[in-house]
């Protein structure tokens, strides 16, 4: 049997992606032993494991060198493109936010700055409520734009809120829900469609359990 390939977010999904793996049958025995490896062959199970930083999962399902792949969804509506999504995995909870230091003075005619690392999620809130904003995109702690006063208001995935609050800053609004996806490449649904169909029945399996 061809060996199925999944490709894994690196980092904050990673530990939690494995947990569900292991309850859903599949040997991750492997992933616990990684070092700096970023391909896994089970010698167990026909199972490939690829590390990648988040949206390369999406481009590796996408031109089909993964069958499948585990992603947050806020890569996949930062994206905005479209991804077979087969499953939320109920892993990785939390929420896209708006927060600032002050409460946000919508009323008054002067243009926001929002600063946030999801530039497109961001306007299309704002364009949804019908606000006109300036977007500053930031690659690194978000949160240091309004303390240094280069905006008036970030767009972040929240967890906890601890991070918030201990830079001062307050939520104004839980904007969207985000939790971890499977996703599926079209092409390989259809040529090994039974032994992804066993693959997902077991994955969704494993997300009912307590």
């Amino acid at each position: 049997m061809k060996p199925l390939k999944i490709a894994l977010t690196k980092g904050r999904l990673e530990k939690s992606a494995t947990l569900l793996l292991e309850k859903a049958g599949i040997d991750c025995m492997l992933l616990k032993e990684k070092n700096r490896k970023l391909i896994f062959e089970s010698t167990t199970q026909p199972v490939t494991f690829i590390l990648a930083k988040a949206p390369d999962v999406t481009t590796y399902v996408k031109h089909g060198v993964v069958d499948v792949g585990i992603v947050g969804k806020d890569i996949l509506m930062e994206q905005s493109r479209s991804h077979y999504e087969m499953l939320d995995l109920k892993i990785g909870i939390c929420q896209f936010c708006l927060a600032a230091v002050k409460p946000f003075a919508a009323e008054n005619y002067r243009r926001k700055v929002i600063a946030t690392k999801y530039p497109n999620i961001t306007r299309n809130y704002f364009n949804e409520k019908g606000e006109d904003v300036e977007i500053i995109k930031i690659e690194g702690s978000v949160e240091l734009a309004p303390i240094l006063e280069l905006a008036d208001a970030i767009v972040d995935i929240v967890e906890t809120g601890a991070t918030l609050r201990e830079n001062g800053l307050m939520i104004l609004d839980q904007m969207y829900p985000i939790s971890a996806r499977l996703i599926v490449n079209k092409a390989s649904l259809k040529q090994n469609k039974q032994q992804l169909a066993g693959f997902i029945h077991r994955l969704e399996a494993a997300t009912r359990e307590e």
